[in-house]
């Protein structure tokens, strides 16, 4: 089973992680609503980034609660403390009925899976399994290590994949249109690098062309793990097996590694994005002091909904370039979803009320409330009026990813999310970056520590 200390390093890590959100809008702060009604259905969730999000969590409570006569006591808890709230109220054995958290999916959610903390939830999924992407489920189908099978242990409700903005208008004012970035892998990023050159030259003497992290953010962890991807970098097998002791896989580590880190050994992003937080490569491109950036949700756009201009026609998103093989590339898809604690005395009550959160109306309100950061998991809501505008290069490119996709690793195997609770990838980039420690040094400390982490497992 696995070792509480794991569930320790999971809190520090993403603790900084929630503390330094990409949101960076409202205020932290967390509220609760019929309280003291120990009858009431507990439900534990992040608070909203937008009024909108919150607004339909509410509506869905309040019809649910209408329809079924049952009462919820909602607790809204912001996203730097929500990870502290979850492991104190484990150690006090005091959890809620249900609670959805935006970090879930890529490390907690499968480990208390696999510890049989969770209620299988393959009822409320069955009615409504023809309307979910096959991929979707396959990332909330976790293995239960004490009772030695595989089930669906969560509700997905939102789903995104790692995107890529840039400033059209800039490339514009070079003579640059959408269509002249290359789509295969080395061709493109050259083309971004080369592009610093031409803007040097011209108005933008300071601006970097990649935004990307080299430090310890998430989004460096998250954005690597795309890049073993365009290497085609099989750590774990569909069984959650670990290759790393494969030569391949070992090379296939030091040629992402070397692309990645040479935009930094290059003069291509800011020096400072060695210590970025999750917010520094979104602010690098929207105070324009980078060209483009990759992030893991479409929040930098969407923060600009409400400048018409600069979101449709100044601000752009494009998918990745093919990979090094010349294939399409696959996406490494965030699955934000909702579990049952097996602790509940409510599990009847409990899966009636994501029974009647998983219907497509309610998905497609909590979705259109989040502003578009993420997009639905049934495909026929992809049809609603709100994902088809055509001048919203944003969405549809983002619509375009999810048709190759596949779950993150966590989903095969749950020890792997010590590997992003450690955050192994930043880790090194950051010591590359610096200076100490060499590709093939960084490659073999790696391998080293994620086999440490399986070897702990066992």
């Amino acid at each position: 089973m696995m070792k509480r200390r794991h569930f320790n390093r999971l809190s520090l890590f993403f603790f900084g992680y929630i503390l330094a959100s990409c949101t960076g809008g409202k205020p932290q702060t967390s509220k609760s609503t019929n309280k003291d009604n120990s009858d009431s259905l507990q439900i534990w969730w992040q608070e909203g980034f937008y009024p909108e999000e919150t607004d339909a969590l509410d509506d869905i409570i309040a019809s649910w609660e209408q329809k079924s006569g049952q009462k919820v006591k909602l607790t809204t808890i912001s996203q730097k403390d929500m990870l502290k709230e979850i492991e104190s109220a484990i150690a006090a054995d005091k959890l809620p009925d249900i609670c959805y958290t935006g970090v879930g999916d890529l490390a907690i959610f499968p480990q208390l899976a696999w510890n049989d903390q969770l209620v299988e939830v393959d009822d409320v999924i069955a009615p409504l399994k023809d309307k979910y992407d096959p991929n979707v489920l396959t990332g909330v189908n976790y293995q239960n290590n004490v009772l030695g099978e595989r089930r669906y242990y969560a509700v997905p409700i939102m789903q995104s994949a790692i995107h890529i903005h840039y400033w059209q208008d800039m490339l514009t004012a070079v003579g640059v249109s959408r269509e002249d970035i290359p789509g295969d892998w080395d061709g493109f990023w050259l083309f971004w690098e080369e592009m610093q050159e031409r803007l040097h030259q011209g108005e933008q003497p300071d601006i970097y062309s990649v935004g990307m992290p080299m430090s310890l953010s998430l989004d460096t962890y998250n954005n690597f793990e795309q890049f073993l991807e365009a290497y085609d970098v099989e750590i774990l097998d569909k069984d959650g097996r670990l290759q790393i002791d494969k030569a391949e896989v070992r090379q296939g580590i030091a040629l992402a590694l070397t692309q990645y880190t040479r935009f930094y050994k290059n003069g291509k992003v800011p020096p400072e994005s060695l210590d970025w937080d999750n917010t520094g490569n979104n602010a690098a491109l929207l105070s324009r002091s980078s060209l483009m950036t990759v992030n893991h949700t479409l929040s930098a756009p969407g923060s600009q909904r409400q400048e018409e201009d600069t979101y449709y026609n100044q601000l752009s998103t494009r998918q990745w370039p093919n990979k090094v093989s010349g294939k399409p590339m696959r996406y490494v898809v965030e699955l934000k979803q909702v579990v049952l604690f097996k602790s509940s005395n409510k599990q009847d009550i409990a899966k009636d009320f994501l029974s009647y959160l998983a219907q497509p109306q309610n998905l497609q309100k909590y979705a259109e409330g989040s502003q578009a950061r993420y997009l639905p998991v049934m495909p026929e809501l992809f049809e609603k009026p709100f994902w088809q505008d055509p001048k919203d290069f944003h969405i549809k490119v983002a619509l375009q990813q999810l048709q190759n996709t596949r779950p993150a690793y966590q989903v095969f195997n749950p020890a792997y999310g010590e590997v992003a609770a450690q955050n192994i990838w930043g880790s090194i980039i950051r010591k590359i970056g610096l200076g100490a420690l060499t590709i093939e040094e960084a490659t073999e400390q790696a391998v080293a520590q994620i086999k440490k982490i399986f070897s702990d497992w066992q």
